[in-house]
């Protein structure tokens, strides 16, 4: 399996094969981020179609300076944002739900969990969901979202204290 520098590479030289590789390796992430920010199938689908779009568009001479998701998250993030404002749809509260796993019995409730996430933050939700959803480490979470590394580490800690603190969710965090 072709390292993403390498298939960057030979798109930079022409390979469209090589692009289909970083589509295929890229795009359930791409669709996941997406549908996290616009609540709406078509909508992620708009957005997977407009990243993937604008990458090709870098070549030739696309340079890739960190991983391939700390490029892709800000085009995906400011996209799902353009495409949400175009479209002005609003999704169902069971949409939203229905992308939060399902806890074992006598743990917490889906709705209590998607209750205690919507009280935190924007930030600190998007940095928690980053951390332990997209398993990013705190680096690339920094560079994704143009930030100090000390503002990330800082809206984790905020998030993680918050679910801790909250009798529906503190469960998750005895051992």
């Amino acid at each position: 399996m072709k390292s993403d520098e390498e298939l960057i590479a030979l798109v930079n030289d022409g390979d469209a094969d090589a692009f289909e590789a970083l589509y295929y390796r890229y795009r359930d992430w791409v669709y996941r981020l997406a549908w996290r920010f616009t609540r709406n199938h078509a909508d992620a689908l708009d957005v997977v179609q407009d990243t993937f779009g604008y990458l090709l568009r870098k070549f030739p001479g696309f340079e890739l300076t960190a991983s391939m998701t700390t490029f892709l998250y800000p085009v995906v993030k400011h996209t799902s944002f353009a495409v949400r404002r175009k479209s002005r749809r609003v999704s169902s509260d069971d949409e939203v739900l229905d992308e939060i796993p399902a806890p074992a019995p006598k743990e917490t409730s889906r709705r209590e969990l998607a209750a205690v996430l919507g009280v935190l933050s924007d930030e600190q939700r998007e940095v928690l969901m980053m951390k332990y959803l997209d398993d990013m480490s705190l680096k690339e979470i920094a560079a994704a979202l143009n930030i100090p590394i000390g503002t990330v580490k800082s809206r984790l800690h905020q998030a993680v204290q918050r679910l801790r603190d909250d009798r529906r969710t503190r469960d998750y965090f005895l051992e």
